[in-house]
This record gives structure tokens, C-alpha cells and sequence, in this order.
């Protein structure tokens, strides 16, 4: 007789293969035509409200790998929320102004008809090109599976968005750390703009080291009693800065030497001079730096006096300790410059050419010559012209600033620009925005925690943000200035009637408008009186204007001020990390988020940066093509984040196999409860039962808790550990029997049945966040036990299992369990046996007490255990403590239906077979 149709055998029809690249685009299509983000909305009313503020990224190009880890990373930390009860808002934006569109619409139309346009058009292209990809990213997100509020996005060009990033600004002026001052800016002579530190860029250049003598004036020497030969050594490696300078700075506690050959030095970099040959001993004199303040030497180039002043900033780690200072070339020259009222002398142009000053204040000799030359190229020109007072030249290679989009050196160049004051305190403060803003980072929680470091280093060694730029594609720095005195009007009536213009026209309105429509009617100011500022405003301060705009303003649905996450690369800690903390600062005098969590950058699998060139390139939309959106889904929930990220064909192919066993897993569970209807109480259940289910809670509970940490990469290796191991392993192995060949309604497996239950629909709305597709096609074929109200996944809600009292031993048990297959392994391969159903058991070991009869056999998956052997060959040995176990053939003949060897003849039914059908 056939006895397959008299068994249980599972029953599903939920597919083995989820066929996902012909699949995901259908089921995502239908999520995003029930608007499931409304849904979502309202089915958590009322909770506790979770915002995570979307970084937006630039809308320049389809998405890349990084994009998709990004935004994926975030929609499943916002579904994890969700999931576990919480509200949720997760509003998608879009960064649309800057230099790269600007480069773009340029290489489209042409360098030559872009400088005939005007602003407006371009601006008009601009736009254009912006929107297109917003749009292409848009599309390119959604069918990752991200679940956010595409319907409302915010995006930075949008008229509203704009007149909130100019209140943001005037905002910032009324609290008083807006200034406008010539200072050096790092410069961008390709792009022809100012840049912020977050859009510089560090790669190898090829420079001059050299060391120039400067001499002191006759009045100087005098002063030593040297007034044949003295002068003071410097070392540069930015020769075309040397006709700017003005002043040479030395440390105030250091001590100086003047040499032999009439050079002087800093003592403690004397033996390295010497050994090098920039200078011969022995030391003819000893002088303190405050000696020399004030004195003047002369700059070999152009004859000009250079004064001698004191700078802590001069270190002592290279050069000579004599630091050449040119306050329109640098920072601390500039500082130190403010202090003792050095001229600051620009002749480079915005084009990074000598102009025009370079005769006038004669600077260079020949300077004619010099005029409309590219300052790089001028570098070997200006050594040859140092002549005797060049000490040592020779080149190098080192780490230099360039720009972040145009990759070409960039240089330090004085400028008028508009900055953030850092170092001043806001309207009514005590503390500096400095001191506010290390102190708001203290408050943040940080995943991972060097990422506090970071940010608190470079907010505390940063200097004044420059937020201008000489570009045409921005929100304008949107302010009048009056002609005659050179003052700005901040007047707040003024201010807030152009915003209220923006709101309704966009800022394109700064560049439309004639100064008499854009004032305000009753301000007083006659517009004759009055010139526009033409600068805009640095992309940097979109987007870290964005809580402001978003958060803080009722044009979005999107959340709670302060966030209580910010997710982005580690190179945001530079960028927008630090642009939103600022202007948060400044404004609300607090962070605009309450956490921050950082991920690397994805790189192939030896760990290289992808380029085209390399051909390493992964793209997502090919991934997607290829596997499936869900496998980069678990790709990004399974790797380690923190750092960089590997990716490439073969990792993708191993995170297939880990779906496909998690998939299957689920498929095994579905098909084993499809005729179960009600769940049997813990305490009702059979040891084993209660077991997979108090190790499910514990596992469960531990993954819980690391995704609480936003570690989905270690809940991750849980689950799969558990999967694995526990669950497949040995759970559903043992349970086959009485499954497959108990009677129907059987308590052992309603038992059996009702620990899978509640494995499976406990498990679904953890993973949810991750394979939201895959769960939500699960639940389509999933019985009312597990499905219970649910539609789709969107109505999933985790629930903690209670953990059912348990007395087995586990640690005992799989130890015992491993050492019987090890042996039943070498059995088979020997071809002694051919299943573990042909043997039986022999031990007095009390810990399989705890267990039933039948539990105890179905743990080994034998047809018996006995305490006494009956005579049978003994096959095998192992002990586990103090107890012995035997291993020998079963005594009973192989049942027909269920092949235990359990049957009193051959051919017969054993005698659980024989009552289940009741024959």
C-alpha cells in the first residue's frame, strides 16, 4: 500500500524561488499606488513619534551604490521603528543648487554662450537639469523598496524651501554672527569661487621646498652688533605667495641663532640645517625671539620690508622656525597679520593670475611680464629671481588642498566674503557658537562612537564659515547695500517682505525684480540709494538649513524638531553633520538632531575604491536586475557599516544563499501550520516545543537589542546562527515525525505546530524592515494563525514572546546530539547504515528524563531509546560527563508509513501508524 496520501505533508503554495527582478517592480508599483506611506501614518497614530531626517543627496547623475546604501540603511532603521510601534515620518529630499549642476548646464551649452546668457537663464537650465534627476532618483529609490513620502519630498530649488533657507540666513544675521570681511578663503581658480573647508579635497602635488634669506635692515643689525651679515632663513614651498609678503613670524618662546655665515634660525632646528646644508655652524650668537619683534628684513624679491612678528602658531616640526607671512595667502597669516596691522596685499585674480598689483605696488621685478600669468607657472621664474638669497631649493611630492569638484590645487587668496562667525556668541548668549556647538555634541548620542571625536576635533580647530560664493546657481545672499556708505540693511521688515517674494516667485526673483519692486513700501530706503549683494549662498548652507526648512516650517509633514537621527557617510562629519549642527546653533542655540550614525564607503572586494576606469563598478539598478532589490537590502542589513563596505558579484551570490535560507526557512514553517487554527498555551506544549521557543525569545530578544543599536549586522549573524543551528538544524529535523505521521489533531503536533506559529509570525515583523518584499508576499499565503488581521506587512506590529519555562538542558543535549551524528556520520560513509532511524540508544542518563520517550527519540532522530542493551550489535560509543551511551541497531522492523523501525513485523504498521488509521 501506498501510504504517502495518509500522511500530513506540508502544504503551501507560497513559492520556493521568489523570482525577484520580475517580481519587486510589480509588488513595489502596488505599494506606492496604495499610498502604504499614508497607511502607514495612520495606523500609528497617537504613538510615540520617530523622525529621521533624510540627508539630501545632490540631484546630479543616477543613483550609485553608495546612494542605495544610504537610503536603504535608512528606510530599514525607520521600518524598524515602525514596526515596532512606533509613528514614523521619513521625508526624501534633494540638494539643488551648487557648482556641479552649474559645471553640467556649462559643458552643455558651452563655456562661451553660458558668459552671453543671462543669469536668469541660466539659472532657468539649472533648474531644469536639477529636476530631471530628482526624478531619476526618485524612480531609483522606489525600486530599492524605500518606503518614504514621495509624494511630498522636500527639494531645495522648490520656491518655499528657498525663502526658508534666506530666513534661515537672516536669522543667523539678527543673532549677530554674520560678517562680511577680505579675508583668505580657500579659492577655486578653475571654478572661479570661494570654497568651505567640506569642499576641499587632499591629493598628491609636486612642489618647491625652498629656503630664502631675508635680510635684516642696517637698523636690525645694528641692534645685534652684526652690521655687516645677518639673515633671517625662511622655508616655503609657495614661492609665487613670496612677492605678497609683509612680515616674517617667529615663535615667542623660542630661542634664535644667528650662524657663523650670518644666518639666523631657530636653535632647536639648527642641527637639521646644518646636516641638510642650508646653513654652516658654528653658532656666533644666541637671540631671543621677543629681540627681534618689530625689526624689519628685506624681502630679496622686490625689496619690499618684510616686519618681523610673533606667532604661537609657528611650530617647530619643520623649516626653520622663521614662518614667511602673507595675510593674503593663508590663515594664520592673516590672524597674526590683524594683530600687528600688516598690509594685506592681493595681486592674484579670481582666474589664479597675477594682475595689475603686481606693478603698481611693484612686487616682482619685470612685473610686466608677470601680469596675466597663471601663478603655478610662475613658481621656477620667481626661484631664478631669488637669486644669492635662495639657500637650498629642490622639489617634493605632498598631500595638497584642491578642489572638491574640479580636482585642480587650490590656493589661499583674500577675498570680500560673507562668514559665520564662530567664535562670537549669538544675541543674549554666554557661550561662543564655538562652545554651544561642542557642547550640543557632548549631548548626541553617536553609532559609532568615534564619530564624537571627530566632529569635536574639527568643530574646534575650524575656522569662520565662509558661506559666499561667485557663482550664479544658489539662493542669493539676498541683501541691499547702500552705495555711498557701504552698509548692509538688515532691516527686518526689508528683509522678511523679500522673503515673502521668494516664497511666491523663488529667489529667481532677486535677478528679475528691479531693487524699487523688491523693497519693501514703507522701509524708508530710497532704491536709488541702494546696489544688490550678488553673491549666493554655499550649497553647504542648503542643506544644513534643511531642519529649518523642513522640520521647523508646516510646508511638510515630516517630523519632530529636534531629529532624533541624522544618517550619513563619514565624510559628513565635514560636511553636513557639521553645516546643520552650526546653523542649528546659531539659531536654536541647540543640534537639530539627537543622534548621528555613520556608515563607510562601499568599495570591491579587494577593498578598492570602484571607478569606472577599474571597471569595479556595482550599480544598484544592475543589482536589482540581476538578484533582486532585497538581496542589497540584506547586503546592506548584513554587512558591517561602520567601516567600509565591500561589494561585488561573488558577495552578492553568498547574501543570495542567506536568502534564500531565510525564505525557505519561512516557506518550511507556512507549510507546516497551513491546517493549524489556534495556538496550543506554553504550558500545554511539549518539552521541545517550549524549548525552540524559549531560544527563538532569547535569540529574537538579542537581535531586538542590536537593532536598537543600529548593529543589524551582528542581529543578522544571530538570526542566521539560529536559523542554521536551532531551527533547521535540529527543531524542524526532530519534529518531522509527528508532524508528517502523528495524527491530525494530535496534541504532540498541534504542539509542534503552534512553537512554528509563533516562531514565524514573531519573526516576520523583525525581518520586515529588511525584506519588506518578501514578508509581504509571505503573508499573502500565510494561514489566519499566523496572518491573524493583517493585510499586508504594513499592519505587522513586533511582539515580544513570552519565554515558556523549560527543563531541558540544552548545552547537554546538543553536545550529546553532535557526538551521536559524529559517529552516525562515519556509520553511514562506511555504509553501515543508511538513517539514523535504523538505530536505537542505550544510556542511564537522567537528563533525557526530562523528556518524553518519544521527545528523547525524536532528539537523536532514532527508532528507541532503552536503559538496558537487549544483546544488539553495539555500533558505536560517546559520553558526554559521566554518562555512557550506546549506539546500536533499532530491534523493530521499518514501518511502512513512517520508517521508524518501530514495527513488530516486517511489512506491519508500528503501533502509532496502526492507530492513526485505525487499523
Amino acid at each position: 500500500m501506498d501510504y504517502k496520501s495518509t500522511l500530513n505533508l506540508p502544504k503551501t503554495a507560497f513559492p520556493m524561488r521568489g523570482n525577484l527582478p520580475q517580481n519587486e517592480p510589480q509588488r513595489y508599483k502596488r505599494w506606492f499606488e496604495r499610498k502604504v506611506y499614508e497607511k502607514m501614518k495612520r495606523n500609528r497614530e497617537g504613538e510615540k513619534l520617530f523622525t529621521l531626517h533624510d540627508g539630501p543627496p545632490y540631484a546630479n547623475g543616477k543613483i550609485h551604490i553608495g546612494h542605495a546604501l544610504n537610503k536603504v540603511l535608512k528606510d530599514i532603521i525607520v521600518k524598524d521603528n515602525y514596526f515596532q510601534g512606533c509613528a514614523v515620518r521619513f521625508t526624501p529630499g534633494w540638494d539643488c543648487h551648487g557648482l556641479p549642476i552649474e559645471q553640467q548646464v556649462e559643458k552643455k551649452i558651452g563655456k562661451a554662450k553660458k558668459e552671453q546668457l543671462p543669469k536668469t537663464k541660466i539659472r532657468e537650465l539649472c533648474r531644469q537639469h536639477a529636476a530631471k534627476f530628482v526624478e531619476v532618483q526618485k524612480e531609483g529609490f522606489k525600486a530599492l523598496g524605500v518606503i518614504a513620502d514621495w509624494e511630498k519630498p522636500y527639494v531645495t530649488m522648490d520656491f518655499r524651501f528657498e525663502a526658508n533657507i534666506y530666513r534661515t540666513l537672516c536669522a543667523v544675521a539678527a543673532e549677530g554672527l554674520l560678517i562680511e570681511r577680505s579675508k583668505p578663503v580657500y579659492w577655486s581658480w578653475a571654478e572661479r569661487t570661494a570654497l568651505a573647508e567640506a569642499e576641499v579635497e587632499y591629493e598628491e602635488k609636486e612642489d618647491f621646498s625652498i629656503y630664502v634669506a631675508f635680510e635684516l635692515s642696517d637698523k636690525a643689525k645694528q641692534k645685534l652688533g652684526h652690521p655687516e651679515v645677518a639673515a633671517i632663513v625662511i622655508w616655503t614651498t609657495t614661492p609665487w605667495t613670496l612677492p605678497a609678503n609683509v612680515g616674517i613670524s617667529l615663535n615667542p618662546e623660542e630661542m634664535y641663532v644667528l650662524t657663523k655665515d650670518g644666518y639666523i634660525v631657530a636653535e632647536t632646528l639648527f642641527d637639521t640645517l646644518q646636516e641638510s646644508g642650508v646653513v654652516e655652524g658654528p653658532i656666533e650668537m644666541r637671540i631671543p625671539a621677543r629681540d627681534l619683534e618689530g625689526e624689519i628684513a628685506i624681502n630679496p624679491l622686490n625689496g619690499r620690508p618684510s616686519r618681523i612678528v610673533l606667532g604661537e602658531h609657528v611650530l617647530m616640526e619643520n623649516g626653520t622656525g622663521a614662518v614667511h607671512t602673507a595675510p593674503g595667502h593663508g590663515e594664520d597669516d592673516y590672524r597674526i597679520g590683524l594683530k600687528y596691522g600688516l598690509d594685506v596685499v592681493m595681486p592674484v585674480d579670481e582666474e589664479g593670475r597675477y594682475d595689475e598689483s603686481v606693478v603698481k605696488l611693484g612686487l616682482l621685478p619685470n612685473a610686466e611680464s608677470f601680469v596675466g600669468k597663471h601663478i603655478f607657472e610662475a613658481n621656477e621664474e620667481i626661484v631664478k629671481l631669488l637669486g644669492k638669497a635662495l639657500l637650498k631649493a629642490e622639489r617634493f611630492v605632498h598631500s595638497y588642498p584642491h578642489c572638491w569638484r574640479s580636482h585642480t590645487p587650490l590656493i589661499f587668496r583674500a577675498t570680500k566674503q560673507w562668514f559665520i562667525s564662530i567664535d562670537s556668541k549669538p544675541e543674549g548668549e554666554q557661550k561662543s557658537l564655538r562652545e554651544t556647538a561642542l557642547d550640543e555634541i557632548e549631548k548626541t548620542k553617536f553609532y559609532p562612537e568615534w564619530g564624537r571625536n571627530r566632529l569635536s576635533s574639527m568643530v574646534e580647530g575650524r575656522p569662520d564659515w565662509c558661506i559666499s560664493r561667485q557663482r550664479d546657481w544658489g539662493v542669493p545672499i539676498a541683501f541691499f547695500r547702500n552705495k555711498k556708505t557701504g552698509e548692509v540693511v538688515l532691516d527686518e521688515k526689508v528683509l522678511n517682505f523679500i522673503a515673502m517674494i521668494f516664497e511666491m516667485k523663488g529667489c529667481d526673483a532677486w535677478y528679475e525684480m528691479s531693487i524699487e519692486e523688491l523693497l519693501y513700501p514703507g522701509s524708508g530706503y530710497d532704491p536709488e540709494d541702494l546696489e544688490k549683494v550678488t553673491d549666493i549662498l554655499d550649497v553647504w548652507f542648503d542643506s544644513g538649513a534643511t531642519w529649518y526648512a523642513v522640520l521647523k516650517s508646516r510646508n511638510y509633514d515630516a517630523g519632530a524638531f529636534p531629529a532624533d537621527l541624522y544618517l550619513e557617510g563619514s565624510d559628513q562629519h565635514r560636511g553636513w553633520f557639521q553645516s546643520s549642527l552650526l546653523l542649528g546653533c546659531a539659531v536654536e542655540h541647540r543640534a537639530p538632531y539627537k543622534a548621528i550614525l555613520t556608515h563607510g564607503f562601499t568599495v570591491d572586494e579587494k577593498g578598492e575604491k570602484m571607478s569606472k576606469s577599474k571597471g569595479n563598478v556595482v550599480a544598484p539598478d544592475e543589482v536589482a536586475k540581476k538578484y533582486g532589490s532585497e538581496i542589497l537590502r540584506l547586503w546592506v542589513a548584513m554587512s558591517e557599516y561602520k567601516s567600509d563596505l565591500k561589494i561585488s558579484d561573488a558577495i552578492l551570490k553568498q547574501v543570495s544563499e542567506n536568502y534564500r535560507k531565510i525564505r525557505n526557512t519561512f516557506r518550511f514553517l507556512l507549510a507546516n501550520v497551513d491546517d493549524l487554527e489556534e495556538i496550543v498555551p506554553f504550558e500545554k506544549m511539549g518539552e521541545l516545543d517550549r524549548w525552540i521557543v524559549k531560544k527563538g525569545a532569547e535569540v529574537f530578544e538579542s537581535m531586538r537589542e542590536s537593532f536598537d543599536l543600529y548593529d543589524y549586522s551582528r542581529g543578522y549573524h544571530l538570526l542566521n546562527n539560529f536559523l542554521t543551528n536551532e531551527l533547521s538544524g535540529i527543531y524542524l529535523d526532530i519534529t518531522k515525525d509527528r508532524l508528517y505521521c502523528d495524527e491530525k489533531e494530535s496534541p504532540e503536533r498541534r504542539s509542534s505546530q503552534s512553537a512554528m506559529a509563533v516562531i514565524a509570525r514573531t519573526l516576520l515583523p523583525l525581518v520586515a524592515p529588511v525584506l519588506t518584499y518578501t514578508c509581504d508576499e509571505l503573508l499573502e499565503y500565510a494561514p489566519a494563525v499566523i496572518k491573524r488581521e493583517a493585510e499586508d506587512v504594513f499592519d505587522l506590529r513586533y511582539e515580544e514572546i513570552e519565554k515558556p519555562e523549560t527543563v531541558l538542558d540544552e548545552q547537554y543535549m546538543i553536545a550529546a546530539r553532535e557526538a551521536f551524528f559524529e559517529i552516525v556520520d562515519r556509520l553511514k560513509k562506511e555504509g553501515v547504515i543508511k538513517q539514523t532511524l535504523e538505530l536505537a540508544l542505550v544510556t542511564e542518563s537522567e537528563k533525557l528524563d526530562t523528556l518524553t520517550k518519544k521527545d528523547a527519540e525524536d532528539w537523536f532522530v532514532v527508532s528507541g531509546i532503552a536503559k538496558t542493551a537487549d544483546g544488539s550489535e553495539v555500533l558505536g560509543e560517546f559520553e558526554i560527563g559521566s554518562d555512557r551511551f550506546a549506539i546500536v541497531r533499532a530491534s523493530g522492523h521499518k514501518c511502512p508509513r513512517c520508517w521508524r523501525f518501530a514495527a513488530p513485523q516486517e511489512d506491519a504498521l508500528c503501533e502509532r501508524c496502526a492507530k492513526v488509521l485505525n487499523v
